[in-house]
């Protein structure tokens, strides 16, 4: 008998993954909490909660929930137009309702349609995106948020490079290089692989700490200064810790704009989450299947909690799924401890933390990046032809140049463009040459023929030529859209008999029942029972 793995995992697979999270998460937070003109703490909470409550709640293995940097735009333009943080609060209150709501409601099927080839695309988009805004952490130029989304998340900067190759720091370039070969000797060699509870990423973050801990003593030109480093808030009291959270103005449930706000993080979030989850299940090697109207509802929770304490919106997460999966978690454990350790060490050691430069997270997200932007990932859709690849690409450079949400609509608009002129064609389409050339022509119709096939069998009967003889086999149809039904009748009543055209119409019913009528699922169940 097989082995049923629990839900919650081993912690001896799943604490090194739940560790590499938050060490990737730390950065993540407070950057994204600052590009929001949101307090930094904020940020952390999010985190917190999207760990412990929505992985708990959710019944995905590898997705990890934060506040999420597609979200920053629009929270700061809120927090602008409002007026006030605590304002906002309730906007993200309403949003958690909203998403509730969206999961009891089953919204979250509409996942199902998003085109592999495009899901993959939006993969390997985030993954060039990871490397791309990493690279400045690895020279020591900090110059756009943690966890950008986008390329021109600050503008196109002509002078960007230059500007970049002018602030390289040396020491940051040491760090980077050290991490990045720890991290490569960690998952090559075997005496190493054995040491499972000890990640890589965190021996490459002590020897970052450690390093510049003697840059700093030695007096060197190589240490690392603070704006390179993590930089979380170090309260000096419980009442300065108090003192940093802030808690929501109920006031704002009066403001109409707070509710529009609401709706549009709700959407937006929402939309993101299901992408993240499709993409999370792409990236669980044992491939298993989350349920997407659950995780909108533990999303919905989320939301509700995050806000109502003082945190930040949250969505599931690609770079930290993609981190997660990537350091190997088998379980939801592994978000719930990440989860964990983001309370438990911003409570207890924010000074150790704050010691940890930003070149060695940077270098983790590096080898992230990689993993998901590979050229062979590239080249697998490359062999599967122009339908696969074309839709791929283009959602690559559109998530790249624009932004998650449009590069997924660009490449979801291609793929039904393809999809479209698929149904059109398929099965039913001849051109004129080929029908010249018949003796007989035989118009053998598909079990479902839809308005999609409309345009191509018009096509096919336009080019038949008079004085042919044509049949037309529906005994395998059990569905045909009533205009195209209209089409062949007019084809056989009027114009086949002024030109002599010997229609034969065979295994046509009466009426044809719509797919709403039609409860059978085309599966048939068979029942082994012991005598």
């Amino acid at each position: 008998m097989k082995k049923t793995l629990s839900i919650y995992g081993g912690i001896k697979e799943n604490f090194p993954s739940g560790l590499v999270v938050f060490l990737v998460a730390l950065p993540l937070c407070l950057g994204i909490a600052l590009a929001s003109g949101a307090p930094p703490l904020s940020g952390i909470i999010a985190g917190i909660i999207g760990g412990l409550v929505v992985g708990y709640l959710s019944n995905s293995n590898i997705s990890v929930s934060g506040p999420a940097a597609g979200l920053t735009a629009i929270v700061l333009t809120a927090i602008t137009d409002l007026g006030a943080f605590e304002l906002f609060l309730c906007a993200g209150i309403i949003a958690g309702i909203l998403q509730l709501i969206l999961g009891f409601i089953r919204a979250g099927s509409i996942s199902n349609y998003f085109p592999t080839n495009v899901i993959e695309g939006m993969l390997a988009g985030i993954g060039i995106i990871i490397i791309l805004t990493q690279i400045p952490h690895a020279l020591g130029f900090d110059k756009d948020f943690e966890g950008n989304q986008t390329l021109f998340a600050n503008g196109f900067n002509p002078n960007y490079f230059s500007e970049l190759a002018a602030g390289i720091h040396p020491g940051a370039v040491i760090v980077t290089l050290v991490s990045i070969t720890i991290l490569l000797a960690w998952d090559k060699f075997p005496a190493l692989k054995k040491l499972k509870m000890i990640p890589g990423a965190l021996v490459a973050v002590g020897a970052g700490i450690v390093l510049n801990y003697i840059f700093i003593l030695s007096g060197s030109s190589l240490a690392i200064g603070p704006e390179h480093l993590v930089s979380l808030p170090v309260p000096q009291s419980a009442a300065d810790f108090k003192d940093m959270i802030v808690f929501p103005d109920f006031q704002g449930f009066l403001n109409p704009k707070v509710w529009i706000v609401g709706a549009t993080i709700a959407i937006v979030a929402s939309i993101e989450t299901l992408l993240c989850i499709e993409a999370s299940d792409r990236l669980d090697k044992r491939r298993r299947i989350t349920d997407t109207n659950l995780e909108l509802r533990a999303q919905g929770i989320g939301n509700l909690i995050s806000s109502a304490i003082g945190g930040l919106p949250m969505t599931s997460v690609v770079v930290r799924s993609s981190a997660n999966a990537s350091a190997g978690a088998t379980s939801k454990l592994s978000t719930v401890i990440h989860g964990a350790l983001l309370l438990i060490c911003v409570l207890t050691i924010p000074f150790i933390l704050n010691m940890i430069p930003l070149a060695t997270l940077a270098a983790v997200l590096l080898l992230v990046g990689y993993k998901l932007a590979k050229p062979a990932t590239m080249m697998h859709f490359w062999h599967k032809g122009k339908y696969q690849f074309i839709p791929f690409i283009a959602t690559v450079i559109a998530v790249v140049s624009l932004d998650l949400l449009k590069g997924v609509g660009i490449g979801l608009l291609i793929s039904v463009f393809y999809i479209l002129q698929g149904n059109m064609k398929r099965a039913y389409y001849l051109s004129r040459e080929e029908l010249d050339d018949a003796d007989e022509i035989n118009i053998k119709l598909a079990e479902e023929v839809s308005f999609l096939n409309k345009a191509a069998i018009k096509k096919t009967l336009k080019n038949i030529k008079p004085n042919s003889q044509v049949c037309i086999d529906a005994r395998s149809t059990s569905y045909i859209a009533t205009d195209i039904l209209e089409m062949i009748q007019e084809f056989a009543n009027i114009r086949a008999k002024e030109e002599d055209i010997e229609v034969r119409l065979i295994g046509f019913k009466t009426s044809y029942q719509e797919y709403a009528d039609d409860e059978d699922s085309h599966i048939i169940i068979a029942h082994r029972r012991a005598m």
